[in-house]
């Protein structure tokens, strides 16, 4: 009897035991982190081009102004920033992208054109360069709330063209590709361009300007050390700077 007893309160600890481990691998398993989620392939894919934003419309927020050390290097639609010109950075707004900004604590305001990305700064809204910021009284306080309007283009500038300098016409795509990496180092933006014939030739074309006058600053620069240069308008569908040719070049310049 007794062993009967000892059997039964045996058996009874057994599945009491089993009972409480496999209610811990379930409570573990519950209490797991799941994976994080993998991109969609949506998300992976390149984002679109942003369309133009409409005339009027407006945002209201902070800016602040950039200078040295960004003055004189590429920004990031590939043209040089120079800080006494008016342009501006903004996260969002596509490049090219002209607005009228007022300065709420004095109502002053500035026309610029937006080149540039940023500001990275929670808060902040646009990044003006230091001659914009000049116009707004701007400069001292280093911040302060302002009204953004998108406006249309002056009527003598397009809101989707740029320029740039061709400096050279070479029928040998090597020696194109040197000065073109030349000028890149210097200007932050050069490309090639073939131009198709009979003997076909690899022009290069320096700087990304929005304004033709933008770009006959560079060609003044350019002018002492190679005579032949002149303005002409960027083709958005020139190919990518660097592609070799895919047939043998003659002999040229």
């Amino acid at each position: 009897m007794k062993r009967d007893v000892m059997r039964r309160a045996t058996t009874i600890a057994t599945a009491a035991s089993l009972i409480f481990f496999a209610s811990c691998a379930k409570k573990n398993k519950t209490a797991r982190v799941p994976a994080a989620p993998q991109p969609s392939q949506s998300s992976s894919r390149a984002a679109p081009k942003a369309a133009p934003l409409p005339v009027g419309y407006a945002e209201e927020g902070i800016a602040s102004w950039y200078g040295i050390p960004y003055h004189g290097r590429p920004a990031a639609d590939g043209e040089i920033y120079d800080m006494e010109k008016l342009v501006a950075a903004h996260r969002l707004m596509p490049f090219n992208t002209w607005l009228k900004v007022t300065n709420l604590a004095n109502n002053k305001s500035v026309d610029v054109r937006v080149i540039d990305r940023g500001p990275f700064v929670g808060g902040r809204i646009i990044d003006l360069s230091k001659a914009a910021a000049r116009q707004i009284d701007l400069l001292g306080p280093g911040i302060g709330r302002v009204r953004l309007e998108v406006i249309a283009a002056p009527e003598d500038i397009s809101s989707n063209d740029f320029y740039a300098v061709q400096v050279g016409a070479f029928s040998v795509y090597a020696n194109a590709e040197r000065l073109r990496a030349a000028y890149a180092e210097r200007f932050g933006a050069a490309q090639l361009a073939v131009k198709e014939g009979a003997q076909p030739l690899w022009r290069v074309l320096v700087g990304k300007a929005g304004s033709i006058a933008a770009a006959q600053d560079i060609a003044n620069q350019i002018r002492a050390e190679r005579k032949e240069v002149f303005v002409v308008r960027l083709d958005t569908t020139l190919p990518a700077t660097g592609t070799a040719p895919t047939t043998m070049q003659p002999p040229g310049r």
